[in-house]
């Protein structure tokens, strides 16, 4: 096997939660043209069906299938039909997230709960019901999907003259505990060769933003923008590829040099 070979994900079998979003598209984009039998999962199996026939024009084949991060029931089912169809999984991208708190700091406690049901308790439980099959196999990747807000607090500057702000509280909780269940999850697994790390983005365009914020965001950041539609692939490749065959427990920001200053 040469260098180069080491990046691909070929004869692997890869699941994503969440696959239909703004960074999860990217995501599911690169496992499979980096050649991996890509299983997408999510609540909204129409979004993922869509997704599917748009990368089945391109030559890219991947399968949804649904899943409901809030119930345990779902991640085993998710678990089983992946064994059933494939009989392995090497890779796990934990890319899905609920947004609950439309309120922000001043919302509901049921709303802030909600949110740590499925993006704290049903993370843990999906991991560990796909971890446990990749141990027994004897090794896999498991690629968790943070944010730079996991790392920092809010900046009240980037929202200047807008109507945007950063104050969801629930967010900033379970992205943060992300980066450190992201460790635990590296310890308690590597004696049994599987991996665990964790990406961390900055800020995605879309066209939809306020211009200031572009402006303002774009100044916070090395490389003067915010994310586009590439900057995640080449990250989760390496993550989840033998080319990261010594790399565990490691947080990754990709976020233009946002977090760096």
């Amino acid at each position: 096997m040469s260098f180069l070979d080491t990046f691909s994900l070929t004869g692997k079998v890869a699941l994503i939660t969440g696959g239909a979003g703004l960074y999860g598209r990217q995501l599911v984009r690169a496992l499979a043209e980096a050649g991996a039998e890509t299983f997408v999962a999510s609540r909204n199996l129409d979004a993922l069906k869509g997704l599917a026939d748009t990368l089945a024009v391109e030559g890219l084949k991947i399968h949804p299938v649904q899943f409901d991060q809030g119930e345990e029931a779902s991640a085993f089912a998710l678990r089983d039909h992946i064994i059933e169809k494939s009989g392995h999984i090497d890779v796990l991208v934990n890319n899905a997230v609920a947004r609950p708190m439309r309120k922000g700091y001043q919302d509901d406690l049921d709303a802030f709960a909600e949110s740590m049901h499925i993006n704290a308790t049903g993370l843990f439980a999906v991991t560990r019901a796909l971890g446990d099959v990749m141990a027994a196999q004897g090794g896999g990747s498991i690629v968790n999907i943070g944010s730079i807000q996991g790392m920092i607090g809010p900046d009240p500057f980037i929202y200047r003259g807008t109507e945007m702000n950063g104050w969801y509280p629930d967010y900033f909780f379970h992205k943060g505990g992300m980066i450190n269940f992201t460790r635990f999850v590296a310890s308690y697994y590597g004696a049994r060769g599987v991996r665990c790390n964790c990406l961390s983005p900055g800020g995605f365009w879309t066209a939809s933003m306020p211009e200031a914020f572009v402006r303002q965001y774009g100044e916070r950041t090395f490389l003067g923008r915010l994310a586009n539609e590439t900057d995640l692939m080449g990250a989760v490749v390496f993550l989840a590829s033998e080319a990261s065959a010594y790399i565990t427990g490691v947080n990754l920001p990709v976020d233009g040099g946002y977090t760096a200053k």
